[in-house]
């Protein structure tokens, strides 16, 4: 196979911008699966593309990801995707109905701007998990790292694990449930939402508070666990937006009428 160094590349930095689906996949039915061992991320998307939107696949099995970044982006269909092993950064990204197993481990920004369907993660995730989420389900099983579901907009995400610093930064809609503890800065700046807690709190970041723990909120963490089959711990706290981030009786009458 032609070596890395050697493909095309074009001045606006797409590689391998003549390339074609490798057309590698055994299918059987409505479902395939292929190596991935010897692709490249370009090429593995446009195998993925193919079996998806050509072929009618429904459930494709992705062998020897090799951490490769930037795989099953940008997918807008049903279907279900086992990707087995890890994947590097920014992993199924842009994607709106796929439900996504990934049985290794995942690099930064996984499901990052993810507008339905649902991401599994057996082991653990870096930093930026879930950043701007707008809906669907983002679980991982292990621990996730600083910044999770930062400018996160809806969907749930789920940590079995422990969450790094700043957790649920600039949140404005959906929610979090960690099943560990949490760094510094938890909720920081957020605007709305709701954030799960089960283990210790480092600390509370600005404009984030304790609030009351209901039995709708029981209810939610309940069904949750119970769909992905998730050990629950006995008792969460329960962390929202105070509301006084924004203070507009300190402004002036024009200032006032300019933001407002």
């Amino acid at each position: 196979m032609e070596s890395v160094k050697t493909r095309a590349v074009d001045h606006r930095g797409l590689a391998e911008p003549d390339a074609e689906p490798p057309k590698t996949s055994v299918v059987s039915g409505t479902s395939a699966e292929f190596d991935a061992a010897e692709l490249t991320p370009r090429l593995i998307n446009l195998e993925l593309r193919r079996l998806l939107y050509t072929e009618g696949i429904a459930e494709v099995t992705v062998r020897n990801p090799g951490a490769r970044h930037s795989l099953a982006v940008g997918l807008l269909t049903r279907c279900r995707i086992t990707i087995d092993g890890s994947l590097g950064y920014f992993g199924c990204g842009l994607i709106d109905g796929p439900e996504i197993h990934i049985t290794g481990r995942v690099g930064w920004s996984v499901a990052e701007n993810m507008m339905s369907g649902v991401v599994v993660i057996d082991k653990n995730a870096g930093s930026l998990t879930g950043a701007a989420l707008r809906g669907g389900d983002v679980v991982v099983r292990g621990h996730v790292g600083a910044r999770t579901g930062i400018d996160q907009k809806g969907g749930t995400i789920i940590a079995g694990g422990n969450a790094g610093s700043m957790t649920g930064f600039m949140m404005q809609r959906g929610r979090q449930i960690i099943c560990g503890d949490v760094g510094p800065g938890l909720g920081d700046s957020m605007y709305d939402g709701a954030i799960y807690v089960a283990g210790k709190v480092a600390s509370l970041g600005v404009d984030c508070v304790e609030a009351e723990f209901t039995d709708a909120d029981q209810e939610l963490i309940d069904r949750k666990f119970r769909i992905y089959g998730l050990p629950k711990p006995d008792a969460f706290r329960k962390f929202v937006c105070g509301q006084k981030l924004w203070n507009y009786d300190n402004l002036e009458p024009s200032e006032r009428k300019l933001v407002l």
